[in-house]
């Protein structure tokens, strides 16, 4: 009994081991499943479903015998970014079998349409490449803004579809959830496909219909404002508005708008001081509308600021055409300068809230308040979109860039809606502003027309005729009124007072002073005739009441007609010595009026003989400046008057050089007896011609 339980467990013991020996079934090897695609010459089919995946490259994936079966499965919907590979950049492979069966009687030639795919990528059908969008590395090449590509798919019906994708280093403001194709690509017959591809053109330019005409809007109020700044210079509102209205086209002209392939790398680099340069105008636009122009700490650092993001701009545009190789201190220096300029774009909160401080009126408020919105989005938006593959918010996505209302396939989001209601209210306050300068400008014209008659007033039309002189006089202002006086007064005994004088300043009130010194000089002229005591009686009165501004001043007093001597008694309060034939007089200094009371002066008499030539003028004939900033200086002066030249020519040769100043010169020619005397006047308020007598 023993053995037979002893002999059964040794032949279990065999029959085990045999078994154990026999080899183990293979297990079934895995197969990729092909799509058919039915249909092809009616219509377009979409190539979706999943597509075999695999990061990386190498050449050997293009070929259609290449067993890929191992490969992972991808949606071809969707970027790889939202599909297990996050912030993943570099090349990558689809591939997709495919037995094309097209309708009866239609055409065996097909063709393969790709709407959006990142950044570049080369297409293959059963191992030959039959196109690319772009350029792969190594010396990479792809586009600011992604557009439609079709390609030929020609040869067999049946074969392996490959595309080889590369995506570029990720910058500061992209997401995780990019890379790759975004839509399934579509197969068709070419005249389907064509008519597929303009649609997609056609639907990027219906949601951008309404873009367009904010763009001709824009350019014509950029136009408007470039015409009005060039008929004054000094209206800097206008060149601000012109640059705030131009950059927005040039920006949307590098997106998708114009339907322009700009490559990453110029687009990127035009983008970026573009960019600021638009900050930088809606800054300086601010400070204008605002009424902070007065601020000098502020205006000083906002061009301070200006600078450095212009600066900040140039560089992050210039990272551009370096980015296809983009390293590691090439994304930190990205971050650095992004992280800098969005810092910098909270600097228009400063001047809304030192603009909240002023007087305004409603449409300055309304300026205010919509930049103040339009700056919280943006500023929002661009917290939360930069680096979000980090930090993961979805702020930007989720409201940011949801749009508020869409109208015939328009959609209108926070930003756009801010950004319009921005640019309407700026119109509208260079409106009002523009009504205010006209205002203003009228009534300055109002008071420049009252200073011009009363200069009129006060440089006579006519001299009197000075027996034994031939005298000359020309008057040029530097501005359509000057400080420049002089008059030629006759008294009683038969003398004659000559006084010419240079009032500090120009313009209005220079004119204003001079009206006023030539009625005190008319006044003290009817009590005395002596140089000294009249310029002493004006320095009385005009001290004081110059508001820190002074005078200098010649006056003269000729002997009576009865005089044959020709005794000249001149006294001096600063000013320029005459010049006498060859040479000028020798005068003693003397404090200019106006600035001290009791200041005295002293006067000296001379003879002029017949043939004697005295020339008086204001420092405008000496301080004539040329084109490349040379005075016209003394060297010059003495050789024109040294030529006895007319008061006329000698204002015209200070004119020809460039004149800067007011010129006012007056010229006193002695007569031999017998000699008839004349006078002559110009100035530009009388005659083109001039007034002899």
């Amino acid at each position: 009994m023993r053995y037979r339980v002893a002999i059964s467990a040794l032949f279990v013991l065999i029959a085990t081991s045999l078994a154990g020996q026999q080899p183990a079934e293979k297990p079934a090897a895995k197969t990729v499943p092909t799509l058919v695609v039915r249909g092809v010459g009616r219509g377009v089919v979409p190539l979706d479903g999943s597509w075999q995946f695999h990061l990386g490259d190498n050449s050997r994936w293009a070929t259609a015998s290449f067993d890929d079966s191992n490969w992972e499965q991808i949606e071809v919907d969707a970027p790889w970014g939202a599909q297990n590979h996050p912030s993943y950049a570099g090349f990558a492979w689809y591939r997709r079998h495919l037995e094309v069966q097209p309708t009866s009687g239609a055409t065996q030639d097909y063709r393969l349409l790709i709407s959006h795919a990142e950044d570049a990528y080369e297409v293959y059908w059963n191992g030959v490449l039959i196109g690319s969008y772009g350029k792969l590395p190594p010396h990479p090449s792809w586009y600011y803004a992604e557009f439609p590509r079709s390609f030929p798919l020609t040869g067999s019906a049946y074969g392996v579809l490959a595309i080889r994708v590369w995506k570029a280093p990720l910058e500061s403001f992209s997401s995780e959830y990019s890379g790759g194709l975004y839509a399934a690509p579509l197969v068709g017959d070419p005249d389907t496909i064509t008519l597929k591809e303009k649609a997609t053109y056609w639907s990027y330019v219906r949601e951008d219909l309404f873009d367009y005409s904010l763009i001709l809007l824009r350019c014509f109020v950029a136009l408007l404002c470039v015409m009005l700044w060039t008929r004054n210079r000094r209206e800097h509102l206008f060149i601000w508005v012109a640059v705030l209205t131009a950059t927005p086209v040039a920006l949307e002209m590098l997106q998708r708008l114009f339907l322009i392939p700009f490559s990453y790398g110029v687009a990127r680099f035009l983008n970026q001081p573009l960019y600021a340069v638009y900050h930088i105008s809606l800054w300086f636009l601010l400070v204008w509308l605002l009424r902070l122009n007065d601020n000098r700490t502020l205006v000083r650092w906002t061009r301070i600021l200006a600078g450095c993001m212009l600066i900040a701009g140039f560089l992050d545009g210039a990272l551009a055409y370096f980015w296809g190789s983009a390293g590691l201190w090439m994304q930190l220096a990205d971050g650095f300068l992004t992280t800098f300029l969005m810092l910098v774009e909270i600097f228009p909160f400063v001047l809304i809230g030192a603009g909240f401080r002023r007087r305004l009126d409603a449409s300055r408020w309304v300026v205010a308040i919509s930049a103040t919105l339009l700056r919280t989005i943006d500023t929002v938006a661009d917290a939360s979109a930069l680096g979000q593959r980090f930090t993961h918010w979805s702020l930007f996505s989720d409201i940011i860039d949801t749009p508020l209302f869409v109208i015939q396939g328009v959609a209108f989001r926070a930003e756009k809606v801010a950004s319009i209601a921005l640019f309407l209210s700026i119109l509208f306050a260079v409106y009002r502003y523009a009504l205010e300068r006209q205002v203003r400008q009228n009534a300055l014209e109002q008071e420049m027309q009252s200073a011009r008659e009363i200069q009129q007033v006060l440089i006579p039309e006519t001299l009197p005729s000075l027996v034994g002189y031939a005298v000359t006089s020309a008057y040029q202002p530097a501005q359509e009124v000057g400080g420049d006086f002089f008059q030629i007064l006759s008294n009683p005994d038969g003398s004659t007072l000559i006084a010419l004088g240079d009032v500090s300043g120009k313009g209005l009130k220079a004119a204003m002073n001079v009206s006023m010194i030539v009625g005190v000089l008319r006044a003290l002229s009817d009590v005395s005739s002596s140089p000294k005591e009249i310029l002493g009686g004006l320095n009385r009165c005009l001290c004081g009441r110059m508001q820190g501004g002074f005078t200098t001043a010649l006056i003269l007093r000729l002997g009576a007609d009865c005089d044959p001597a020709g005794s000249v008694t001149i006294a001096n309060a600063g000013h320029l010595p005459p010049f006498l034939n060859y040479k000028e007089l020798m005068l003693e200094g003397s404090l200019p009026l106006g600035l001290a009371a009791f200041a005295s002066y002293d006067e000296i008499t001379l003879r002029l003989h017949p043939g004697d030539y005295l020339s008086l003028y204001t420092d405008g004939l000496l301080e004539a400046r040329s084109a490349n900033g040379e005075l016209y200086g003394f060297e010059r002066m003495h050789r024109l008057l040294a030529a006895h030249p007319t008061a006329q020519q000698a204002t015209e040769a200070a004119v020809a050089f460039g004149q800067e100043d007011d010129i006012t010169v007056l010229t006193l020619t002695r007569l031999a007896a017998g000699e008839e005397s004349s006078t002559s006047l110009v100035a530009p308020f009388l005659t083109p011609q001039a007034v002899t007598r």
